[in-house]
């Protein structure tokens, strides 16, 4: 007879991912696996102190000072470090900027190098093999599918981290944010315009 999967574990959470995750989450609680609070703390440092907006108060910055985007794009690691993101899967990084003359995209194409203390968690797309593939051979191809078309006569540069080197793409500043503070000019940049796979937002939140 076909073997009866019913009385397998999983079959005993629920399907949506979600439920499924608290599911387990209270499992290994009563058995004592894992603590709640612990737990909590992890995800509000993932949340709310560890994520884009940490890349992208850096580059507002770079936007305002010319002074601060020359030294982060010369060396970025001792400027970054001087503001405390610096760590684990922030070591040796470097900023490439974007010009009307060349846009920059990062890929890692082995596994999935990321700037995490600038940006967070990588995205599942961005672990995917099927963007690892395509952003090497196919750069522009990948742009379009998140919905950004290049001027024909812009060079698309990709850049393939590593574990010796992370990159973070420092995009254009968006026309019309003259006057704007750096906390308003951070509200519009995007974890993807960081990664090369999107642009900065308009202040009418267009990209």
């Amino acid at each position: 007879m076909p073997h009866d999967h019913s009385d397998h574990p999983h079959a005993l959470l629920p399907p949506d991912p979600a439920l499924r995750v608290k599911a387990l989450e209270t499992i290994l609680t009563r058995k004592g696996l894992i603590d709640p609070a612990a737990l909590d703390e992890i995800i509000d440092t993932y949340q709310n102190k560890i994520g884009p907006q940490n890349g992208a108060r850096v580059l507002a910055r770079a936007w305002c000072d010319p002074a601060f985007k020359e030294a982060l794009l010369a060396d970025a690691d001792p400027v970054l470090a001087q503001l405390g993101y610096y760590g684990r899967q922030g070591e040796h990084m470097v900023v490439v900027e974007n010009t009307p003359q060349q846009h920059n995209m990062v890929v890692c194409t082995l596994c999935s190098c990321y700037p995490w203390p600038l940006l967070g968690i990588p995205p599942g797309w961005y672990k995917s093999d099927a963007y690892r593939a395509r952003a090497v051979r196919e750069p522009r191809a990948v742009l379009a599918d998140f919905g950004v078309s290049l001027p024909e006569g812009t060079r698309v540069r990709v850049w393939d981290s590593t574990a010796e080197v992370r990159y973070l793409v420092l995009p254009m500043r968006p026309d019309g944010t003259d006057g704007f503070s750096e906390d308003q000019l951070a509200e519009l940049v995007t974890r993807d315009s960081m990664v090369g796979t999107g642009l900065a937002k308009t202040p009418e939140g267009t990209t």
